[in-house]
């Protein structure tokens, strides 16, 4: 019973973040992921990594807007796709050759390709209009 419970709480708790992950826009969610990173570097004496951070911390609050979320995500879409086709392409020839061990790897990398597509199509789909 108390494993049952432990897991209903979990599960709660991780829908009422996720609502309210949703409710702010995406530089707020940039800003909250860095700043978290941030913390965390700072807390195990990761200096550069802190600087890293802070540099890209005040790039998000000078240039982060909606409409360039909106664009980065329809470039990595459009990155993914292009990384898709050229994929495809190499699967094909590897085909064409008839060399199964090259069939199998290019296979796993198109597979892979067509997983980074689709999350950047998530992402690009979640973004407000």
């Amino acid at each position: 019973m108390t494993r049952f419970t432990t897991t209903v709480l979990a599960l709660a708790t991780l829908l009422v973040s996720t609502s309210a992950l949703s409710a702010q826009n995406g530089c707020d969610i940039k800003k909250s992921k860095i700043q978290e990173q941030l913390s965390y570097a700072k807390a195990h004496g990761n200096t550069h990594r802190v600087q890293g951070l802070e540099r890209a911390l005040q790039n998000v609050n000078t240039y982060c807007t909606p409409n360039s979320l909106r664009d980065d995500a329809r470039d990595e879409v459009s990155d993914r796709t292009k990384e898709v086709a050229e994929r495809k392409a190499d699967l094909q020839k590897a085909i064409d050759k008839g060399d199964i061990s090259k069939i199998a790897k290019r296979e796993r990398k198109l597979a892979e390709a067509e997983a980074e597509l689709k999350e950047a199509q998530a992402e690009l789909d979640a973004l407000p209009q």
